[in-house]
């Protein structure tokens, strides 16, 4: 019977010696089919001949995972291990997670699983039958997850004086293909996270799989065949210390990747840091019956996930010794981190300083050792925050914060800003403001932080960043530099929303500079003010009124489209808004009118003429518009579009006529 099979299976029949190793190769290529793959299995237990060929067989079981991965693994086991290596290698750097579209099923290449297919269940293994169905995803991860496996089993065979030169090329070639994958993130990371620990000898358990998985069909193989160029000499000490470099370099890579791929969704920033710690600073500001975010990071799954796997990330690196004064170091040097070439590979290192750390990686595991400690009263540890304000977060904003162009600030990943507004959340809770170098360095961080609240997506990093940036500004001591800046947003600012920022920064100063008015900061009332704020005479309002009321004479000229005149006005009318009810609340506000001399303002500003009733006349040729066979009304379209558009105007119209009322009884 079994020499019938072998008459009948061309990979039994055609075994050497009957022919050479080259040419058998090339018949297990032109017969290679799932179906064969268990007989194949059976051939590679030769050890001889899967040293041989062995190599030459990755690229072609590849695509009929999973069925091919036993046979794999007999090739990571009993091949020669330098060269498969260096097959394993090629195949991660020619990895591509979109393959080319196939229009049908008849079109795809034999044996090729289609990458656009979702994760599907699947039966029994052909070549290991009874085990439990799981869920197989797309062919082009399970590819990186069995690669990588394979790299696990073929760096503890290789025996050698110097492991570091192979395993600086075999971790370059992971992480390039893991930089191009854009889905099954946590899969993925789980996978390097394993590698790091089985390379380092790590004793820490792994995490197991949300779901069950093709990792369930990863059961390795028992013996492994010993390395036959392995050589006599023992790494030396300076060796060691290099391979743990380059998996310390490698791990603050993958965290880097990993974090600034966590979408934002339903405003969840990365691990919403800052969030999480606002809410344990400052309960009173969490909105009333929404979700907060520490409770959602404890219910969610695909929260839960991230946290675990963060979580993971940063115990290895604890237990590979990467110190947080070597953290810090990379964070705050300003040099610029080179990028790597796609596609090339570095030359292997001759020594553990020649190995950088991950700048964005460093961050983001300083700033999760950090936050633990301050979420979590059980957690303790050595690493004491060292962020002050100035100059150390300071520093952090320019390094990370803009660095393609003040255009740019506020663009950067959700994840990216919400680790440098967390840090330094961290440092006012602390009261670690320190001192500013010079007003040039206060009012470059004012501006990075105010051009993120007015440009991130993300409405919780809105707000932290403009609670930062409010805050920061009331801790200088200098009234006339807190003036300057918030006139200079007026003037200069091209963000409305910032502007209408910097209307509540000149509301807040002038009832904190003026205690007989009613503040909404109690404790702001018991201030001693020794010398008379700027803000506490009319010089700051008469200053900052150009820009406070602008002169909008010809800013909706009747010539223009009127749809595009509206657009302009929607998108100002949140400064307008601001700025007409801070004005009311002056003009109600009797005991400022002979300080602030409101009666003077009103007269010199000339704001009648050129805020006040351009406003309203505008506002009448829009409202007007958007009636019967209006041109507005039919830009506009949908009836809700039309209410909202009413209900904008009507609104500017009742502010201002509040304000000519108060102002008539001037």
């Amino acid at each position: 019977m079994a020499d019938e099979q072998k008459d009948r299976n061309p990979l039994l029949a055609a075994l050497p010696p009957t022919t050479d190793y080259l040419t058998y190769l090339t018949i297990v290529e032109y017969n290679l089919t799932e179906e064969n793959l268990p007989v194949l299995h059976q051939v590679l237990q030769d050890r001889d001949l899967t040293a041989n060929i062995g190599w030459d067989l990755v690229h072609l079981l590849l695509p009929l995972l999973p069925a091919s991965e036993e046979c794999l693994e007999d090739v990571a086991a009993k091949g020669n291990p330098r060269e498969v290596i260096l097959k394993v290698t090629e195949a991660l750097q020619l990895l591509e997670f979109e393959e080319p579209h196939v229009d049908s099923e008849d079109e795809a290449e034999p044996g090729e699983a289609s990458s656009k297919a979702p994760a599907v269940d699947v039966g029994e293994s052909t070549t290991s039958p009874a085990l439990p169905p799981s869920v197989i995803p797309p062919l082009p991860v399970l590819k990186f997850e069995v690669l990588v496996d394979l790299l696990t089993s073929l760096h503890r065979r290789v025996k050698t004086k110097y492991p570091s030169r192979f395993l600086a090329t075999s971790l370059q070639a992971v992480l390039a293909a893991y930089n191009r994958a854009n889905t099954h993130q946590d899969e993925l990371t789980m996978s390097a996270v394993k590698l790091v620990k089985t390379l380092s000898g790590t004793k820490r358990p792994h995490l197991p799989p949300r779901t069950a998985s093709g990792n369930l069909l990863r059961t390795g193989t028992s013996y492994s065949e010993p390395d036959p160029e392995a050589q006599s000499d023992s790494p030396t000490a300076d060796e060691q210390t290099l391979t743990n470099r380059l998996l310390q370099s490698f791990l603050t890579h993958i965290i880097e990747d990993y974090v600034l791929t966590l979408n934002s969704n339903d405003d969840v920033p990365g691990l919403a840091w800052s969030s999480r710690l606002m809410e344990k600073y400052e309960p009173r500001r969490v909105v009333p019956n929404k979700p907060k975010y520490a409770d959602r990071f404890a219910q969610e799954e695909d929260l839960k996930s991230r946290s675990a796997i963060v979580g993971q990330l940063v115990a290895l690196a604890q237990d590979l010794g990467l110190e947080t004064d070597d953290l810090v170091q990379t964070i705050m040097s300003p040099e610029v981190e080179k990028p790597g070439i796609p596609g090339s590979q570095d030359e292997p290192p001759n020594s553990a300083e020649d190995i950088p750390l991950s700048k964005t990686g460093s961050l983001l595991l300083y700033a999760a050792r950090i936050v633990k400690q301050e979420l979590f009263a059980n957690v303790s540890s050595d690493d004491a925050a060292f962020i002050h304000i100035f100059p150390d977060h300071a520093t952090i904003l320019e390094n990370f914060v803009g660095t393609l162009g003040q255009q740019t600030v506020g663009l950067e990943p959700e994840a990216l800003l919400d680790t440098v507004l967390a840090l330094g959340l961290i440092a006012l809770e602390k009261n670690a403001v320190g001192e500013p170098k010079d007003d040039e360095q206060f009012t470059k961080y004012l501006q990075t932080t105010s051009l993120i609240s007015a440009n991130t997506p993300s409405p919780s990093l809105r707000y932290h960043a403009h609670y930062l940036t409010s805050t920061i500004l009331r801790s200088h001591p200098s009234d006339l530099v807190r003036l300057t800046f918030i006139r200079d947003t007026l003037e200069y600012c091209p963000y409305e929303n910032l502007k209408a920022s910097a209307v509540s920064w000149l509301k807040g100063e002038t009832l904190e500079a003026n205690p007989n008015v009613p503040s909404p900061n109690p404790a702001a009332d018991s201030t001693d003010n020794s010398e008379t704020s700027i803000f506490a005479t009319p010089v700051a309002l008469s200053t900052t009124a150009p820009f406070l009321f602008p002169d909008l004479t010809h800013s909706y000229q009747s010539a223009v489209e009127i749809s595009d005149s509206f657009m302009q006005f929607r998108s100002e009318l949140g400064f307008y808004l601001a700025s007409l009810n801070f004005y009311y609340l002056l003009l109600s506000a009797r005991q400022l009118h002979e300080n602030l001399d409101i009666k003077g303002l009103h007269k010199n500003s000339q704001m009648e003429n050129h805020f006040l009733t351009p406003l309203r006349e505008v506002s009448v040729r829009f409202k007007e518009s958007l009636g019967d066979d209006g041109e507005l009304k039919i830009a506009e379209g949908s009836e809700e579009s039309i209410v909202q558009a009413r209900m904008d105007i009507e609104l500017l119209e009742h502010v201002v006529a509040q304000v000519e009322a108060a102002a008539g009884k001037l």
